[in-house]
């Protein structure tokens, strides 16, 4: 039974080039072989959880990643019947309804600063940096803010609202560059203790607050890497929120990670151990989303940028390891070493994209000149 499953998983990966105790750094080597059954039984479930149970190896994940998804090995194996159960509910539930907004802090973004701390470098920026012109990680995130900043032509004095702040980063850069007055606000209470420590002095308020509270004007409004929870079901709401708080010749910059295609739900295993409940947008559901309320000025994809920031992340990650084990034992260990290089794989073969919107709710006048 095993060498025939064997067979049958080779088969697959045979179209991406890829091989069973193959020599080369993107081949897998496995250790165990209930492995088969479990992967074309469950699929991305099966594979991600069977390398966290230690029952593969790959030297280099992204790469595996990269090869697996140009050749649409994923819309092949479609694992078991509970996981397309899932994928129904998904169409008919609100999953990211504002009774469940704290829950991706709860499962993710709570999971302590002195992982993200380890892994994010100086900036602390937990969305994908802007390396055109950078060679750090480090620099590529400022690079990130300043072109933010620019995108919305942000001015001495203006109030701007960021929706999911993170750990105040953006919010800082604005205030301390710009002079500019920052509401940022989040689902996480560890992201507002550290990002009320790091704004202390500037004039940045942190507040702990679903974006669906919001009810006041601002000169402008980011978005970095929220939009992400935000869910199908909530989009125009969430564009009216928005539309609601700007102020007539503002700017709205949406920054946000993207899918090819309109889906309901994301991946079966990063949905369980990594961001539960999250769906990544398609061109046509942001569309839908500002129809009739904003203009579209300017659509930016740097997408390939994402893969280089996961991998400084990962490569962050690993160095720290010795210091944050104590805490987190080797299971985790795998599980975010996999999240991290897979994630990567995904950029690598452009199946995810990063994209910075730029909105307006009148159109610009005399035309809004694109910055990279």
């Amino acid at each position: 039974m095993s060498e025939r499953l064997k067979r049958a998983v080779q088969e697959l990966l045979t179209h991406a080039d890829v091989k069973i105790n193959g020599k080369r750094v993107w081949d897998i080597r496995v250790l165990n072989d209930r492995f088969y059954a479990r992967v074309l039984a469950q699929g991305s479930l099966g594979l991600g959880e069977s390398y966290m149970d230690g029952w593969w190896e790959c030297d280099a994940l992204e790469q595996f990643f990269d090869r697996v998804l140009r050749a649409k090995l994923d819309q092949k194996v479609k694992g078991s019947w509970r996981l397309l159960a899932s994928g129904v509910l998904a169409h008919v539930q609100n999953r990211q309804k504002k009774s469940r907004a704290f829950n991706i802090a709860y499962a993710h973004y709570n999971k302590g600063n002195d992982l993200y701390a380890a892994m994010l470098g100086r900036t602390l920026a937990y969305t994908c940096a802007y390396w055109k012109n950078a060679k750090t990680l480090d620099q590529a995130q400022d690079a990130k803010f300043d072109l933010v900043c620019k995108k919305i032509g942000l001015k001495k004095g203006q109030r701007v609202l960021d929706i999911g702040c993170g750990g105040g980063g953006l919010a800082a850069h604005a205030a301390r560059k710009y002079k500019a007055h920052v509401v940022g606000i989040t689902v996480s209470e560890e992201q507002v203790a550290l990002a009320q420590e790091r704004c202390k002095g500037l004039p940045v308020e942190i507040r702990l607050q679903d974006y669906r509270d919001v009810n006041e004007q601002f000169d402008h409004i980011i978005s970095l890497g929220m939009f992400e929870h935000v869910g199908v079901k909530n989009y125009r709401h969430y564009m009216e929120v928005a539309h609601r708080c700007l102020k007539d010749d503002g700017l709205f910059l949406l920054h946000t990670i993207a899918g090819n295609t309109s889906v309901r739900m994301t991946d079966p295993w990063l949905d369980k151990y990594i961001f539960p409940d999250s769906v990544l947008p398609s061109i046509a559901q942001i569309g839908a989303s500002i129809e009739g309320l904003f203009v579209m000025e300017d659509w930016h994809n740097f997408g390939h940028d994402y893969s280089k920031t996961l991998l400084a992340w990962h490569a962050n990650f690993e160095k720290a390891w010795p210091q944050l084990k104590d805490r987190y034992d080797e299971r985790f260990h795998r599980m975010w070493r996999y999240y991290l290089l897979c994630s990567t794989g995904s950029f690598l073969a452009r199946k995810n994209q990063l994209w910075q919107v730029v909105l307006s709710k009148n159109g610009v006048r005399g035309g809004y000149v694109s910055i990279r």
